[in-house]
């Protein structure tokens, strides 16, 4: 073998593995992007991070030396879903640690069934790692008939410890605010 021969299979043993790199890295990388968003919602869930609250079994119990949250409640739909959505509450005031039930309605304004998906978020931003949800309709496909009205339970408390955080304990209202968006269904497959 000449050294030009051995050069150009040096030189192509390279490009191989260069290549191989290369493909190893886009499938690491279109890997990533589809694991993104449930690795964003867990971190959220578990830090409070941009206003996402927190997910509790039970509420500690009132603590009435503490004093009282201001929680105001705000339902919105996408114009892309005919329905009315609103807290049956604008304005409720919470002692931390007490164990809140608060409604929410929504009614489907056409004759066909729809379905529709909400998301949610607590301002301002840094209370939702007080704020924690024992049971909540967000994030869970809601199909309403043509007219059809129903009321939507979220059971939350405010955690005490908003009130010994020097980042929080100054907060006199937080907002809890529901968004519905439409759930596109598939056709069935035949």
């Amino acid at each position: 073998m000449t050294t030009a021969t051995v050069a150009k299979d040096d030189l192509a043993a390279r490009n191989r593995k260069v290549a191989g790199r290369a493909v190893l890295f886009v499938l690491f990388m279109v890997g990533l992007a589809y694991a993104s968003v449930p690795l964003y919602r867990i971190f959220c869930q578990v830090t409070g991070f941009g206003g996402t609250t927190m997910r509790a079994d039970a509420a500690p119990g009132a603590q009435a030396a503490l004093a009282p949250v201001g929680v105001r409640f705000d339902g919105n739909v996408n114009s892309a879903l005919p329905w009315t959505f609103k807290p049956e509450t604008n304005k409720t005031k919470v002692v931390p640690g007490a164990r809140i039930v608060t409604y929410y309605t929504a009614k489907n304004l056409t004759a066909r069934e729809s379905t529709g998906t909400a998301s949610f978020n607590v301002t301002p931003a840094i209370a939702g790692q007080y704020f924690s949800k024992l049971e909540c309709f967000c994030f869970t496909e809601q199909t309403l008939h043509g007219g059809q009205k129903v009321e939507m339970p979220v059971v939350f408390f405010v955690d005490p410890k908003i009130r010994t955080d020097p980042a929080t304990r100054h907060i006199e209202e937080i907002t809890l605010s529901y968004t519905f968006y439409p759930v596109e269904k598939r056709a069935e497959a035949r």
